[in-house]
């Protein structure tokens, strides 16, 4: 006689094994807690944070300049204060009409930055002639001239015809009769351009884009 072989029958489909209601009935378990850091530590952090990206943003992006002096009226008054974009000709070159801070020329003690404006460019042949800019022998319009400060105080120096230079540029202050500029120090080596102001925010009344 052939000895039959005991076959475990298959479990139906509708059948639940023990392990998975002990599975079902069991909890999550919990994810370990993520740790924490001391929150002396991440103020630290926050502040120097800040710090850094303030000088970061002082260095290279925007600075704060105040104006001293009257070269520049009516365009800026004494002790308004600028900013100044100092990406601006990193990106692109000086424009005519530019309000521009240049480094301290000389190193002597009373030196300081300085603000005038752009109206000569690379190549280009300024004369300053009774109150007139000429670019290659051609007016240059002027708005921002105030003709009331013009009229009391003058027009400062005349120039001879001087060719801008390559990399260079022509600067003069706005109130011509009581400016220091490119008439005695000749135009200026972009290097020297520290960036554009382009906005005045102090005081309040003063706010204007430049």
């Amino acid at each position: 006689m052939t000895e039959q072989l005991g076959v475990e029958p298959e479990p139906s489909p509708d059948r639940v094994q023990p392990r998975d209601l002990l599975a079902d009935a069991l909890p999550p378990r919990p994810a370990a807690p993520a740790k924490r850091m001391n929150p002396i530590v991440e103020w630290i952090v926050v502040v120097a944070v800040a710090i850094t990206s303030a000088l970061l943003v002082r260095a290279y992006v925007v600075q704060q300049f105040a104006v001293e002096g009257e070269s520049m009226i009516n365009t800026l008054q004494d002790g308004d204060r600028v900013l100044v974009n100092r990406l601006s000709y990193r990106l692109h070159d000086p424009r005519r009409g530019d309000v521009v801070v240049l480094k301290r020329f000389g190193g002597g003690a009373t030196e300081r930055d300085l603000i005038k404006r752009v109206v000569g460019l690379p190549g280009e042949t300024v004369e300053v002639r009774s109150c007139v800019v000429y670019i290659d022998d051609r007016p240059l319009v002027e708005p921002y001239l105030d003709p009331e400060v013009q009229q009391r105080d003058g027009c400062g120096s005349d120039q001879a015809p001087t060719v801008v230079p390559e990399g260079a540029v022509y600067v003069l202050g706005d109130h011509r009769g009581k400016s220091s500029d490119s008439r005695a120090f000749g135009p200026v080596a972009e290097e020297f351009l520290i960036g554009r102001a382009f906005v005045i925010i102090w005081p309040v009344g003063d706010w204007a884009w430049l």
